[in-house]
Protein backbone atom coordinates (compact mmCIF):
# COMPACT_ATOMS: atom_id res chain seq x y z
CA UNK A 1 0.00 0.00 0.00
CA UNK A 2 1.46 3.37 -0.98
CA UNK A 3 1.82 6.37 1.32
CA UNK A 4 -0.92 8.19 -0.60
CA UNK A 5 -3.46 5.39 -0.29
CA UNK A 6 -2.60 4.93 3.40
CA UNK A 7 -3.39 8.60 4.00
CA UNK A 8 -6.66 8.29 2.14
CA UNK A 9 -7.62 5.22 4.15
CA UNK A 10 -6.83 6.73 7.53
CA UNK A 11 -8.11 10.15 6.42
CA UNK A 12 -11.61 8.76 6.06
CA UNK A 13 -11.49 7.37 9.56
CA UNK A 14 -10.22 10.67 10.96
CA UNK A 15 -12.71 13.00 9.29
CA UNK A 16 -13.49 14.83 12.52
CA UNK A 17 -9.93 15.43 13.73
CA UNK A 18 -9.77 19.10 12.76
CA UNK A 19 -12.80 20.05 14.81
CA UNK A 20 -11.38 18.29 17.86
CA UNK A 21 -8.24 20.42 17.58
CA UNK A 22 -10.10 23.57 16.62
CA UNK A 23 -12.20 24.00 19.71
CA UNK A 24 -15.08 24.97 17.41
CA UNK A 25 -18.30 25.70 19.24
CA UNK A 26 -21.84 25.20 18.06
CA UNK A 27 -22.61 28.80 18.90
CA UNK A 28 -20.01 30.16 16.54
CA UNK A 29 -21.22 28.01 13.67
CA UNK A 30 -24.91 28.57 14.32
CA UNK A 31 -24.97 32.30 13.60
CA UNK A 32 -24.04 32.03 9.98
CA UNK A 33 -24.48 34.86 7.49
CA UNK A 34 -25.93 33.92 4.15
CA UNK A 35 -23.24 32.44 1.90
CA UNK A 36 -21.99 34.71 -0.84
CA UNK A 37 -21.43 33.19 -4.25
CA UNK A 38 -18.18 35.00 -4.97
CA UNK A 39 -15.28 32.79 -6.06
CA UNK A 40 -11.74 34.04 -5.46
CA UNK A 41 -9.33 32.71 -8.12
CA UNK A 42 -7.06 30.04 -6.67
CA UNK A 43 -4.18 30.40 -9.16
CA UNK A 44 -2.08 33.52 -9.56
CA UNK A 45 1.26 35.22 -9.03
CA UNK A 46 0.63 35.42 -5.28
CA UNK A 47 -1.41 33.22 -2.98
CA UNK A 48 -4.99 34.32 -2.41
CA UNK A 49 -5.87 35.35 1.13
CA UNK A 50 -3.17 38.01 1.48
CA UNK A 51 -4.37 41.05 -0.47
CA UNK A 52 -7.81 39.52 -1.09
CA UNK A 53 -10.58 41.69 0.36
CA UNK A 54 -10.62 40.50 3.97
CA UNK A 55 -13.51 38.11 4.56
CA UNK A 56 -15.59 38.07 7.74
CA UNK A 57 -14.54 34.67 9.16
CA UNK A 58 -11.31 32.81 9.82
CA UNK A 59 -10.22 29.28 10.63
CA UNK A 60 -6.45 29.19 11.11
CA UNK A 61 -4.68 25.90 11.74
CA UNK A 62 -1.10 24.87 12.42
CA UNK A 63 -0.02 21.32 11.64
CA UNK A 64 2.87 19.17 12.78
CA UNK A 65 4.16 16.83 10.06
CA UNK A 66 4.12 13.31 11.51
CA UNK A 67 5.62 11.41 8.57
CA UNK A 68 9.38 11.43 8.10
CA UNK A 69 9.17 10.56 4.42
CA UNK A 70 9.74 13.41 2.00
CA UNK A 71 7.74 11.68 -0.76
CA UNK A 72 4.70 11.37 1.52
CA UNK A 73 4.89 15.06 2.38
CA UNK A 74 5.09 15.99 -1.30
CA UNK A 75 2.15 13.70 -2.07
CA UNK A 76 0.15 15.34 0.69
CA UNK A 77 0.82 18.85 -0.59
CA UNK A 78 -0.23 17.72 -4.06
CA UNK A 79 -3.47 16.24 -2.72
CA UNK A 80 -4.13 19.32 -0.58
CA UNK A 81 -3.69 21.63 -3.57
CA UNK A 82 -6.21 19.68 -5.64
CA UNK A 83 -8.75 19.72 -2.81
CA UNK A 84 -8.10 23.40 -2.04
CA UNK A 85 -8.70 24.45 -5.63
CA UNK A 86 -11.98 22.55 -5.65
CA UNK A 87 -13.22 23.94 -2.33
CA UNK A 88 -12.39 27.54 -3.22
CA UNK A 89 -14.68 27.10 -6.23
CA UNK A 90 -17.50 25.98 -3.96
CA UNK A 91 -17.08 22.31 -4.87
CA UNK A 92 -16.62 19.28 -2.64
CA UNK A 93 -13.08 18.31 -1.67
CA UNK A 94 -13.39 15.35 -4.09
CA UNK A 95 -15.78 14.67 -6.93
CA UNK A 96 -19.04 13.22 -5.57
CA UNK A 97 -17.25 13.16 -2.24
CA UNK A 98 -20.02 13.63 0.32
CA UNK A 99 -22.85 11.41 -0.90
CA UNK A 100 -22.03 10.20 -4.41
CA UNK A 101 -19.46 7.58 -3.60
CA UNK A 102 -19.78 3.92 -2.55
CA UNK A 103 -22.36 3.36 0.17
CA UNK A 104 -20.07 1.10 2.17
CA UNK A 105 -17.02 3.39 2.19
CA UNK A 106 -16.46 6.55 4.23
CA UNK A 107 -17.26 9.69 2.16
CA UNK A 108 -14.37 11.57 0.58
CA UNK A 109 -15.93 14.88 1.71
CA UNK A 110 -17.35 15.52 5.16
CA UNK A 111 -20.48 17.13 3.73
CA UNK A 112 -21.22 20.08 6.02
CA UNK A 113 -20.74 22.55 3.15
CA UNK A 114 -23.25 20.86 0.85
CA UNK A 115 -25.63 23.50 -0.48
CA UNK A 116 -23.33 26.36 0.50
CA UNK A 117 -21.52 28.55 -1.99
CA UNK A 118 -17.81 29.33 -2.22
CA UNK A 119 -18.40 32.30 0.11
CA UNK A 120 -15.16 33.96 -1.05
CA UNK A 121 -13.12 31.13 0.47
CA UNK A 122 -9.35 31.51 0.27
CA UNK A 123 -6.76 29.02 1.51
CA UNK A 124 -3.24 30.26 2.17
CA UNK A 125 -0.41 27.89 3.13
CA UNK A 126 2.86 28.62 4.92
CA UNK A 127 5.88 26.65 6.15
CA UNK A 128 7.28 27.09 9.66
CA UNK A 129 10.96 27.10 10.70
CA UNK A 130 10.62 23.60 12.16
CA UNK A 131 9.87 22.10 8.73
CA UNK A 132 13.45 22.88 7.71
CA UNK A 133 15.08 20.40 10.03
CA UNK A 134 16.84 17.19 8.95
CA UNK A 135 13.71 15.14 8.24
CA UNK A 136 13.18 16.22 4.63
CA UNK A 137 16.54 17.60 3.52
CA UNK A 138 15.22 21.17 3.41
CA UNK A 139 17.88 22.80 5.60
CA UNK A 140 19.71 24.51 2.69
CA UNK A 141 16.43 25.97 1.43
CA UNK A 142 15.49 27.67 4.68
CA UNK A 143 15.28 31.46 4.18
CA UNK A 144 17.31 33.58 6.56
CA UNK A 145 14.19 35.67 7.12
CA UNK A 146 12.47 32.59 8.55
CA UNK A 147 14.35 33.04 11.82
CA UNK A 148 12.58 32.16 15.04
CA UNK A 149 10.90 35.23 16.53
CA UNK A 150 12.64 36.55 19.65
CA UNK A 151 10.87 36.49 22.98
CA UNK A 152 9.34 39.92 23.39
CA UNK A 153 8.88 41.69 26.73
CA UNK A 154 5.70 40.54 28.49
CA UNK A 155 5.22 37.53 26.21
CA UNK A 156 3.43 34.67 27.94
CA UNK A 157 3.45 32.14 25.11
CA UNK A 158 1.78 28.76 25.42
CA UNK A 159 3.75 26.14 23.43
CA UNK A 160 0.44 24.41 22.68
CA UNK A 161 -0.70 27.54 20.83
CA UNK A 162 2.58 28.28 19.08
CA UNK A 163 4.81 27.07 16.25
CA UNK A 164 4.11 24.30 13.81
CA UNK A 165 5.50 22.89 10.56
CA UNK A 166 2.74 24.03 8.19
CA UNK A 167 -0.08 26.54 8.57
CA UNK A 168 -3.28 26.96 6.60
CA UNK A 169 -5.26 30.19 6.79
CA UNK A 170 -8.86 29.68 5.69
CA UNK A 171 -10.90 32.86 5.25
CA UNK A 172 -14.50 33.01 4.06
CA UNK A 173 -17.73 34.96 4.42
CA UNK A 174 -19.39 31.88 5.93
CA UNK A 175 -17.84 30.24 9.02
CA UNK A 176 -19.00 26.77 8.03
CA UNK A 177 -17.25 27.05 4.66
CA UNK A 178 -13.96 27.93 6.37
CA UNK A 179 -14.28 25.14 8.95
CA UNK A 180 -15.22 22.64 6.23
CA UNK A 181 -12.08 23.50 4.28
CA UNK A 182 -9.74 23.02 7.25
CA UNK A 183 -11.53 19.88 8.38
CA UNK A 184 -11.15 18.25 4.98
CA UNK A 185 -7.47 19.16 4.67
CA UNK A 186 -6.92 17.60 8.09
CA UNK A 187 -8.89 14.54 7.00
CA UNK A 188 -6.82 14.15 3.83
CA UNK A 189 -3.63 14.58 5.83
CA UNK A 190 -4.43 12.10 8.58
CA UNK A 191 -1.40 9.87 9.03
CA UNK A 192 0.98 12.47 7.59
CA UNK A 193 0.10 15.58 9.62
CA UNK A 194 -1.65 16.29 12.92
CA UNK A 195 -3.33 19.47 14.14
CA UNK A 196 -1.01 21.26 16.56
CA UNK A 197 -3.30 24.22 17.31
CA UNK A 198 -5.99 26.23 15.61
CA UNK A 199 -8.04 29.38 16.01
CA UNK A 200 -11.49 30.48 14.90
CA UNK A 201 -11.98 34.18 14.21
CA UNK A 202 -14.93 36.43 13.49
CA UNK A 203 -15.23 40.08 12.52
CA UNK A 204 -12.16 41.05 10.53
CA UNK A 205 -10.00 43.69 12.24
CA UNK A 206 -8.44 45.18 9.13
CA UNK A 207 -9.30 46.35 5.64
CA UNK A 208 -7.21 45.12 2.74
CA UNK A 209 -9.00 47.04 -0.04
CA UNK A 210 -9.97 50.69 -0.29
CA UNK A 211 -13.69 49.97 -0.66
CA UNK A 212 -13.88 48.18 2.70
CA UNK A 213 -14.97 50.14 5.75
CA UNK A 214 -12.58 50.05 8.71
CA UNK A 215 -13.83 47.48 11.26
CA UNK A 216 -13.59 47.63 15.04
CA UNK A 217 -11.76 45.38 17.47
CA UNK A 218 -13.08 44.19 20.84
CA UNK A 219 -11.80 47.37 22.52
CA UNK A 220 -14.38 49.18 20.38
CA UNK A 221 -11.83 51.11 18.29
CA UNK A 222 -11.47 51.15 14.54
CA UNK A 223 -8.54 48.92 13.69
CA UNK A 224 -6.14 49.00 10.76
CA UNK A 225 -7.02 52.43 9.35
CA UNK A 226 -3.57 52.86 7.82
CA UNK A 227 -3.26 49.28 6.57
CA UNK A 228 -1.58 48.59 3.22
CA UNK A 229 -4.25 48.13 0.55
CA UNK A 230 -4.45 45.85 -2.49
CA UNK A 231 -4.73 48.93 -4.71
CA UNK A 232 -1.24 50.11 -3.66
CA UNK A 233 1.16 47.94 -5.70
CA UNK A 234 4.20 50.05 -4.82
CA UNK A 235 3.61 49.58 -1.09
CA UNK A 236 3.03 45.86 -1.62
CA UNK A 237 6.34 45.54 -3.47
CA UNK A 238 8.08 47.54 -0.77
CA UNK A 239 6.62 45.88 2.31
CA UNK A 240 4.91 42.57 1.46
CA UNK A 241 6.32 40.58 -1.47
CA UNK A 242 9.74 38.91 -1.34
CA UNK A 243 11.96 40.14 -4.17
CA UNK A 244 14.34 38.34 -6.44
CA UNK A 245 17.69 37.94 -4.67
CA UNK A 246 16.18 38.10 -1.18
CA UNK A 247 16.82 34.56 -0.06
CA UNK A 248 15.99 31.33 -1.88
CA UNK A 249 14.29 31.51 -5.26
CA UNK A 250 11.30 29.47 -4.13
CA UNK A 251 10.14 32.39 -1.94
CA UNK A 252 10.23 35.12 -4.62
CA UNK A 253 6.72 36.54 -4.85
CA UNK A 254 5.82 35.08 -1.48
CA UNK A 255 5.53 36.69 1.94
CA UNK A 256 6.10 35.92 5.63
CA UNK A 257 3.07 35.41 7.87
CA UNK A 258 3.23 36.26 11.56
CA UNK A 259 0.36 35.07 13.76
CA UNK A 260 -0.09 36.18 17.36
CA UNK A 261 -2.93 35.22 19.67
CA UNK A 262 -3.50 38.30 21.81
CA UNK A 263 -5.74 37.92 24.83
CA UNK A 264 -7.49 41.20 25.67
CA UNK A 265 -8.35 41.94 29.29
CA UNK A 266 -11.63 43.42 28.18
CA UNK A 267 -13.20 43.60 31.64
CA UNK A 268 -10.38 45.88 32.83
CA UNK A 269 -10.56 47.92 29.63
CA UNK A 270 -14.31 48.36 30.05
CA UNK A 271 -13.72 50.06 33.41
CA UNK A 272 -11.25 52.56 31.91
CA UNK A 273 -12.48 56.08 31.14
CA UNK A 274 -13.13 57.09 27.54
CA UNK A 275 -10.48 59.81 27.74
CA UNK A 276 -7.86 57.34 28.92
CA UNK A 277 -8.84 54.79 26.28
CA UNK A 278 -8.42 57.39 23.54
CA UNK A 279 -5.08 58.53 24.97
CA UNK A 280 -3.79 54.95 25.05
CA UNK A 281 -4.83 54.30 21.44
CA UNK A 282 -4.09 57.77 20.05
CA UNK A 283 -7.40 58.02 18.15
CA UNK A 284 -10.98 59.11 18.84
CA UNK A 285 -13.15 56.11 19.61
CA UNK A 286 -16.12 57.28 17.60
CA UNK A 287 -14.68 58.63 14.36
CA UNK A 288 -11.32 56.88 14.40
CA UNK A 289 -9.60 60.19 13.73
CA UNK A 290 -6.04 60.61 15.05
CA UNK A 291 -5.96 62.86 18.09
CA UNK A 292 -5.68 66.44 16.88
CA UNK A 293 -7.42 65.65 13.57
CA UNK A 294 -11.05 65.51 12.41
CA UNK A 295 -11.59 62.52 10.12
CA UNK A 296 -10.48 58.90 10.31
CA UNK A 297 -8.16 59.05 7.31
CA UNK A 298 -6.56 62.39 8.18
CA UNK A 299 -2.79 61.85 8.33
CA UNK A 300 -1.39 61.10 11.78
CA UNK A 301 0.53 64.16 13.01
CA UNK A 302 2.89 63.10 15.78
CA UNK A 303 4.05 66.66 16.28
CA UNK A 304 0.77 68.42 17.06
CA UNK A 305 0.78 69.82 20.61
CA UNK A 306 -1.92 70.48 23.16
CA UNK A 307 -2.05 72.62 26.27
CA UNK A 308 1.36 73.25 27.77
CA UNK A 309 3.11 71.97 24.66
CA UNK A 310 2.35 68.32 25.47
CA UNK A 311 1.97 66.10 22.37
CA UNK A 312 -1.67 65.22 21.75
CA UNK A 313 -0.57 61.75 20.68
CA UNK A 314 1.27 60.51 23.76
CA UNK A 315 4.79 59.11 23.60
CA UNK A 316 3.56 55.75 24.86
CA UNK A 317 0.39 55.58 22.72
CA UNK A 318 -0.26 52.71 20.35
CA UNK A 319 -0.60 54.91 17.27
CA UNK A 320 2.70 56.69 17.85
CA UNK A 321 4.73 53.56 18.51
CA UNK A 322 3.26 51.68 15.52
CA UNK A 323 3.54 54.62 13.10
CA UNK A 324 5.88 54.20 10.14
CA UNK A 325 7.41 57.56 11.06
CA UNK A 326 8.49 56.14 14.43
CA UNK A 327 9.88 52.96 12.86
CA UNK A 328 11.99 54.28 10.01
CA UNK A 329 9.26 53.73 7.42
CA UNK A 330 8.40 50.15 8.43
CA UNK A 331 4.92 48.93 7.47
CA UNK A 332 3.12 45.58 7.50
CA UNK A 333 -0.08 44.27 5.92
CA UNK A 334 -2.47 43.37 8.73
CA UNK A 335 -5.16 40.69 8.41
CA UNK A 336 -6.42 39.91 11.90
CA UNK A 337 -9.69 38.73 13.47
CA UNK A 338 -11.57 38.99 16.74
CA UNK A 339 -12.05 35.83 18.79
CA UNK A 340 -14.05 34.73 21.83
CA UNK A 341 -13.15 31.30 23.21
CA UNK A 342 -15.37 30.93 26.25
CA UNK A 343 -14.16 31.65 29.78
CA UNK A 344 -10.71 31.64 31.33
CA UNK A 345 -12.07 29.77 34.34
CA UNK A 346 -11.87 32.85 36.57
CA UNK A 347 -15.04 34.62 35.47
CA UNK A 348 -13.52 36.47 32.53
CA UNK A 349 -14.01 36.04 28.81
CA UNK A 350 -11.13 34.49 26.92
CA UNK A 351 -11.40 37.00 24.11
CA UNK A 352 -9.14 39.16 22.02
CA UNK A 353 -7.41 39.64 18.71
CA UNK A 354 -5.92 36.93 16.55
CA UNK A 355 -3.31 39.12 14.88
CA UNK A 356 -2.06 38.12 11.43
CA UNK A 357 0.31 40.15 9.31
CA UNK A 358 2.27 39.67 6.11
CA UNK A 359 5.67 41.27 5.55
CA UNK A 360 8.71 40.98 3.28
CA UNK A 361 11.14 40.31 6.12
CA UNK A 362 9.99 39.90 9.73
CA UNK A 363 13.49 40.71 11.02
CA UNK A 364 13.25 44.29 9.75
CA UNK A 365 9.48 44.83 9.90
CA UNK A 366 7.44 42.90 12.45
CA UNK A 367 10.22 42.35 15.00
CA UNK A 368 11.24 46.01 15.52
CA UNK A 369 7.57 47.05 15.54
CA UNK A 370 6.69 44.49 18.19
CA UNK A 371 9.80 45.29 20.22
CA UNK A 372 8.67 48.92 20.42
CA UNK A 373 5.07 48.05 21.26
CA UNK A 374 5.82 45.34 23.82
CA UNK A 375 8.33 47.46 25.71
CA UNK A 376 6.67 50.90 25.64
CA UNK A 377 3.00 50.69 24.64
CA UNK A 378 0.63 51.47 27.54
CA UNK A 379 -1.92 49.21 25.86
CA UNK A 380 0.22 46.23 26.90
CA UNK A 381 -1.30 46.58 30.37
CA UNK A 382 -4.52 45.28 28.84
CA UNK A 383 -3.02 42.58 26.59
CA UNK A 384 -1.33 39.19 26.85
CA UNK A 385 0.37 37.55 23.86
CA UNK A 386 -0.14 33.83 24.53
CA UNK A 387 0.27 32.27 21.08
CA UNK A 388 2.69 32.84 18.21
CA UNK A 389 3.73 31.50 14.84
CA UNK A 390 5.94 32.46 11.91
CA UNK A 391 5.53 30.92 8.47
CA UNK A 392 7.02 31.38 5.00
CA UNK A 393 4.18 31.59 2.48
CA UNK A 394 5.44 30.73 -1.00
CA UNK A 395 4.14 32.52 -4.11
CA UNK A 396 0.94 31.53 -5.85
CA UNK A 397 0.56 28.33 -7.81
CA UNK A 398 0.11 27.97 -11.54
CA UNK A 399 -2.25 25.37 -13.02
CA UNK A 400 -0.66 21.93 -12.61
CA UNK A 401 1.56 23.01 -9.70
CA UNK A 402 1.12 22.18 -6.03
CA UNK A 403 1.69 24.26 -2.90
CA UNK A 404 5.42 24.64 -2.27
CA UNK A 405 6.45 22.80 -5.44
CA UNK A 406 9.46 25.04 -6.06
CA UNK A 407 10.72 24.39 -2.53
CA UNK A 408 10.75 20.63 -3.08
CA UNK A 409 12.33 20.90 -6.53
Amino acid sequence: MTGVSRRRLFGYAGAGVALAGAGATAGVLAAQPKSTPHVVPFHGEHQAGITTAAQDRLHFVSFDVTTDKRAELVDLLREWTIAAERMTKGEEAADRGAVGGPQHAPPADTGEALGLSAASLTLTVGFGPSLFDKRFGLEPARPAALAELPRFPQDDLDPKRSGGDICVQACADDPQVAVHAVRNLARIGFGAVAVRWSQLGFGRTSSTTKDQATPRNLFGFKDGTNNIKAESPEELREHVWVRDGEGPQWMVGGSYLVARRIRMHIETWDRTSLAEQEAIVGRKKGSGAPLGQTEEFDPVDLHVKGAGGVPLIAEDSHVRLAAAESLGGVKILRRGYNFTDGSDGFGHLDAGLFFICFNRDPRTQFVPMQQALSSRDTMMEYLKHNGSGLFACPPGVRPGEFWGQRLFQ
